[in-house]
């Protein structure tokens, strides 16, 4: 774990924590591409031999049948039903939030009105990772807006395990969510089959959710089939912090990111020397103690407490860190926030850690990593639904435009632009 003084770290160290990214897309590039391609032409028979390379069990029936998700529903506690249902409200209350009108028109002069008329995407593929930990709460994440802006069809997509079942309570957040299709496909190869199609697997219009360096390089591959999110790698959290932080919260903040992943990024940031000295003794402290030890302590590799002059230079750094996560844990919240231009997800105060975001307050967790934050937004209703501008008018309105628009269109060389508005005046 780093622990620096921020205007002492040297070119190297600060390129390594402004440009972390857990993997370089271009290293796996040439692999991603022959899977993809494989799955392409070879459909089913390709994606059955990938399961059993990568994830080491023998899939016969791609699909989840109702059944399975039903008996895997009906297998979880009911108290933990309870859990999974309370935070699908509240993801779904933040979402139905956002939803814009349906169509909406402005009048910009006499017989001319100007509008957007907005409509969901048809089909939706959900990415809900596997491997070291199952995340039921990603298939909430991605399925509940998708179903709010109304996507027709919402497929998941999530690796089995060797037993070649998926993990009960992830198909159970599926089925509270309203997923129409659940498939036991994990990796690049579920990337494949939902941009592609398949005998098995509905083809999608766009795929969302996190994955590890593969499936988002294969993401970014198949956008000339389906479009994507953005790109989403390995968890990272940025804490901004005064002498008000408890040491001990922003410390387990940082445990909490590091276990997710051993790529996994950690950072604090503070105006108190004192305070990074205690954060970087309860991080060690605890992160002996944590039942992810293994994962965490690789993942602290990545870690840094660094101090800076002043709460200004905490916020500068932090523009240019573009953290996925953003704790802000100082005596005036509302000042750092008005300074922060590029964050996925902002947590104020030292009882807003971003678990609460992870599971249940309703806002989304599928957010840009790596520094994407800076060009993209965290996964909303907008990412599933498309605008089409409209234009009415009467020919009264036309008038108005007709001269503008017939010396622009000869001016480029489109007389027949031109003659399409004299003919509605001959």
């Amino acid at each position: 774990m780093l622990y620096r003084k921020l205007s002492e770290l040297t070119d190297e160290e600060r390129e390594k924590l402004i440009g972390r990214g857990g993997g370089d897309l271009a290293d796996v590039g040439e692999k991603v591409a022959a899977i993809l391609r494989d799955v392409k032409h070879n459909g089913d028979s390709s994606l059955r031999e990938y399961t059993k390379e990568f994830d080491g069990v023998n899939i016969e029936v791609i699909e989840v049948s109702k059944e399975e998700i039903d008996e895997a529903a009906n297998s979880i506690d009911p108290e933990l039903m309870e859990h999974l249902e309370f935070a699908a409200g509240n993801i779904r209350k933040f979402h139905e939030a956002q939803m814009p009108k349906k169509m909406w028109f402005i009048e910009v002069s006499p017989g001319i009105e100007l509008g957007q008329k907005f409509t969901p995407l048809e089909s939706v593929g959900a990415y809900v990772p596997g491997g070291r930990a199952s995340y039921p709460s990603t298939a909430l994440m991605t399925i509940i807006p998708a179903k709010v802006a109304g996507v027709k069809n919402v497929v998941m997509c999530t690796p089995p395990g060797k037993d070649g079942k998926v993990n009960p309570l992830t198909l159970a957040a599926a089925k509270v969510a309203g997923a129409d299709h659940v498939y036991k496909l994990g990796g690049v190869q579920a990337v494949a089959g939902m941009a592609y199609g398949t005998e098995s697997v509905m083809k999608v219009d766009k795929i969302v959710g996190p994955g590890n360096v593969f499936v988002t390089a294969a993401k970014m591959q198949v956008r000339d089939k389906a479009e994507i999110d953005f790109p989403a790698g390995p968890s990272e959290v940025l804490i901004i912090a005064d002498d008000s932080c408890n040491a001990r919260m922003a410390a387990s903040d940082m445990i909490a990111q590091a276990e997710h992943d051993p790529n996994s990024v950690s950072v604090m940031v503070t105006i108190s020397k004192k305070l990074a000295s205690d954060v970087r003794n309860e991080v060690i402290k605890q992160a002996k103690e944590t039942l992810r030890k293994e994962i965490v302590e690789t993942s602290l590799k990545n870690a840094a407490v660094l101090v800076a002059d002043s709460i200004d230079e905490c916020i500068e750094f932090s523009n240019e860190f573009a953290p996925e996560h953003l704790e802000i844990m100082v005596k005036d919240e509302n000042y750092v926030l008005e300074g922060i231009e590029h964050a996925g997800s902002i947590f104020a105060g030292n009882y807003a850690p971003v678990p609460v975001g992870d599971y249940a307050s309703g806002t989304n967790h599928v957010l840009p990593t790596a520094g994407y934050a800076r060009i993209y937004s965290g996964l909303n209703l907008a990412h599933f639904m498309k605008s089409s501008s409209i234009q009415r008018m009467s020919k009264q309105g036309l008038e108005t435009l007709k001269d503008s628009v017939i010396a622009l269109a000869e001016k480029e060389g489109l007389k027949a632009h031109a003659d399409s508005i004299r003919l509605r005046f001959e």
